[in-house]
């Protein structure tokens, strides 16, 4: 079973396989690499940790206004790699202080002597440590002195692009290209949201929406636009149609607002937590010279959602 620990629960055991990284996302080249740390965690009868940081590094680093816009967020990530097998995700707060230590301190201190370890896995890009200067020759060099093993990964690609907590933001929030970051997350992206109250326009052309303000307001939220999506809601998987805008035919305002129809269904649901996963995206949001036009558009939309998701999946 997987569990949360900070940094300051945490219990030494010198039979850890051990990785350290941010893993937002949690997508295919992390996944690649954890399913590794499993795999060396069993063949030396040990535990499997995942090391990872609260808040982002770049926030901290950066300064307070750099607010770093998440592909998971904690409880997320812990609920992914315990599902791969992992059985400890460690979490250290991250602050200036900590920033200030070297690579061999943090190597030294928090993973060798607080946490433990027996074989250390990482990523081909991995620097850490004060002003990043720590590489996978560094944790060679000291894996030698103390006597841990060190195994690095190389990149994942998907369509000769790299896979990256990078790359999985840009295909979401710059393109909108939800079927892209599915490739590159193996999944499709989720959002979690509560049902609030809107000015209920949808109704009155035969589209209700349930309008979703975020659980986690820090997550990447995709492009404007119209998306296919799964949506559960107590147990089970409907089909919906999402749109991400400011809705130009209903008013003039700027507001972003998160809605989305749910086909064949009517139940009250305000005030109910529901999770989305985008599937595809249809179209841009576009400004209607009428209710009758955009009704018109959104029946075309509805079936488009129909045969996108010809079954449910997930």
């Amino acid at each position: 079973m997987g569990k949360l620990t900070y940094l300051k629960d945490v219990i030494h055991n010198p039979d850890t396989a051990i990785t350290v990284g941010t893993f937002d996302g949690v997508h295919l080249g992390h996944r690649q690499l954890i399913s590794l740390l499993v795999e060396k965690a069993r063949s030396i009868k040990g535990r499997s940790v995942v090391v990872t940081f609260d808040p982002h590094p770049r926030e901290v680093l950066h300064g307070g206004n750099n607010t770093i816009s998440l592909l998971t967020s904690l409880p997320e990530r812990v609920q992914i790699l315990e599902e791969m097998g992992v059985d400890e995700m460690v979490v250290i707060p991250f602050d200036r202080d900590f920033s200030l230590l070297s690579s061999h301190e943090f190597i030294e201190q928090v993973i060798f002597k607080k946490i433990g370890v027996k074989e250390f896995i990482i990523g081909y890009d991995h620097q850490f440590g004060k002003n990043r200067e720590g590489t996978i020759e560094t944790v060679r060099q000291l894996g030698e002195s103390l006597g841990f093993n060190v195994t690095m990964v190389t990149a994942h690609e998907v369509s000769k692009t790299t896979v990256s907590s990078t790359s999985v933001r840009k295909a979401l929030a710059n393109e909108g290209n939800v079927e892209l970051a599915a490739d590159f997350l193996g999944r499709p992206y989720p959002l979690k949201g509560l049902v609030i109250h809107g000015d209920k326009k949808g109704r009155t052309i035969g589209f209700p929406t349930a309008n979703i303000r975020l659980h986690e307001p820090r997550k990447v939220i995709p492009q404007h636009g119209v998306y296919v999506v799964v949506v559960e809601y107590a147990g089970k998987r409907y089909k919906g149609m999402m749109n991400i805008g400011v809705r130009p035919t209903v008013t003039d305002l700027p507001e972003l607002r998160l809605e989305v129809h749910i086909l064949e269904f009517d139940e009250d649901i305000y005030g109910k937590m529901l999770n989305l996963h985008f599937v595809k995206r249809i179209r841009n949001e576009k400004k209607f010279s009428s209710f009758s036009d955009l009704k018109q558009q959104l029946e075309v939309d509805k079936q488009d959602c129909i045969n996108a998701i010809k079954t449910l999946y997930l």
